[in-house]
């Protein structure tokens, strides 16, 4: 596969409907993950395009033909965008895979996902209530019509742009908002690719805005009193930053973020079939996905049997080129990611857990961001090590003394993305599912499902993405009072 990137301006940015040079010279340098070789330098907005971004998407949502447009005019619009998505859905899978370092075998999936996100939401345009009829106390027709928020900023992750930019601007679009997306410096690809399709298809000047930058100048984007939304994917310490520039002018946030999920194993599920479950999962992405689980709690009456069936499958895992289609574990993404990973491997040694498996780099890989798929044995849950987000393939396993101690140990955690809970008992599941608080409970495997709703309980985020619930965040309610039915339908 030829490393040339398929980006056709690198060196510009895409604001008002146009490829538009920045105002500074500065670039963000992307390497491959798996060679360390520079892959390709991109644009780095300064505060001044960015405020160019944001005025763009101010005029087009307050004179523009956008938000007047009825939701089945905008959908026309992004069964386009689905259509040239897919058509370059080889384009957005070979980048994913050299930026994050994500094996092509799952990205080639996820790639051709893309358009049917923007096909859910465009068909969501002949069924969603844009507007519902009341009967009110103190008029003779009541009307509850929703409205776009107006201007949205959707600031993308580098760990899984693809999809994440998909449930951000789609439910926007079909909403009638208007868009500046906030790529990442790491990755920024996917973003690149999306204002080229946007370009091709025609979508009016201004409706989306793509950027690049670093986290000052995105501050300043958060800031803007021209921004009406933030819809934000990332850590959980950036949102909280979020968040409180929000809060200071009651501007409108979603905020899916970090989390340290749990799998709690049950004494009636084998722990070698939850081991090969939960280790085939934890390599997804070289596990720099925010609803890994990564605290395993089990009955330490197996806790050691759980370990070495943990380690059995590690031992085995093939880590390598992730453009190999045999290839079950690539690298991490970027150098700074691996040394992060490499300190909390450290931490929990200095802590006290046993390291049970993995925890170096792999001694055939001289190059590329590579490590070991890692198990830590005999956790402390209060330790730093179980506590804090890793973002890499380390998993820790914590005993429990009882099914009750083991549910408490789950939700004894600032975060409440995702856990699983593994029995052979539906009904237990279930029990035991609605007392977990995360905002997903997978059964008998790691789960998610965007079709219906994803987000975080406590400070894994506010609000949801995806599904008819990924739609409300970008729609304002009104009421109208009225003496009489309009002849409008819209």
């Amino acid at each position: 596969m030829s490393a040339i990137p398929p980006i056709q301006h690198p060196d510009q940015l895409f604001i008002g409907g146009k490829w538009v040079k920045p105002s500074g010279n500065p670039t963000f340098d992307v390497f491959n993950s798996a060679t360390e070789e520079l892959f390709v330098s991109v644009a780095e907005a300064q505060a001044a395009d960015m405020s160019a971004a944001v005025a763009a998407a101010r005029h087009a949502f307050d004179h523009g033909p956008w938000p007047r447009m009825t939701p089945g005019e905008r959908a026309t619009y992004m069964k386009r965008i689905a259509h040239e998505l897919a058509l370059r859905a080889d384009d957005q899978a070979n980048t994913w895979v050299i930026e994050s370092g994500v094996t092509l075998a799952i990205a080639r999936g996820r790639a051709d996902a893309v358009a049917g996100v923007w096909e859910f939401y465009a068909g969501l345009a002949e069924t969603f209530p844009f507007r519902e009829v009341h009967e009110p106390a103190v008029a003779k027709v009541g009307l509850l019509v929703r409205e776009p928020v107006g201007v949205v900023a959707a600031i993308i992750p580098w760990n899984g742009p693809l999809l994440m930019l998909a449930y951000k601007c789609a439910p926007a679009l079909l909403a009638g908002c208007t868009v500046v997306v906030k790529g990442s410096p790491e990755a920024p690809g996917a973003a690149y690719l999306f204002a080229e399709v946007c370009e091709k298809i025609g979508l009016p000047p201004g409706v989306v805005n793509v950027v690049i930058a670093d986290r000052e100048v995105s501050e300043l984007l958060v800031r803007n009193p021209d921004i009406d939304k933030v819809t934000f994917t990332g850590s959980t310490a950036a949102g909280r930053r979020i968040a409180s520039i929000c809060g200071e002018r009651i501007a409108r946030c979603t905020l899916e973020l970090g989390g340290k999920s749990a799998a709690v194993i049950l004494d009636d599920y084998d722990v070698e079939q939850a081991a090969k479950t939960i280790s085939a999962m934890s390599m997804f992405l070289t596990g720099q996905v925010c609803s890994s689980l990564t605290r395993i709690i089990v009955d330490r009456r197996r806790h050691d049997d759980l370990v070495d069936a943990l380690s059995a499958c590690f031992s085995t895992v093939k880590i390598g080129d992730p453009f190999d289609l045999t290839t079950q574990l690539g690298p991490l993404a970027t150098s700074q990611q691996r040394g992060r990973v490499e300190s909390y491997i450290q931490l929990g040694q200095e802590e006290g857990a046993r390291l049970a498996a993995g925890g170096k780099r792999p001694a055939h890989l001289n190059r590329g961001y590579f490590i070991e798929p890692t198990v830590f044995a005999n956790v402390e849950n209060r330790s730093r090590l179980a506590r804090e987000e890793i973002f890499g393939p380390v998993l820790v396993v914590i005993p429990a003394d009882s099914e009750e101690a083991a549910i408490q140990i789950a939700n004894d955690t600032i975060f409440g993305l995702n856990n699983s809970v593994f029995t052979n008992d539906i009904d237990r599941a279930y029990q035991v599912a609605r007392r977990l608080r995360s905002g997903t409970v997978g059964h008998n495997s790691v789960r998610s499902d965007f079709g219906i709703a994803f987000g975080g309980f406590k400070q894994s985020g506010l609000g949801r993405e995806g599904g008819r619930e990924g739609l409300l965040p970008f729609l304002e309610a009104k009421t109208l009072l009225m003496d009489a039915m309009p002849n409008e339908r819209g």
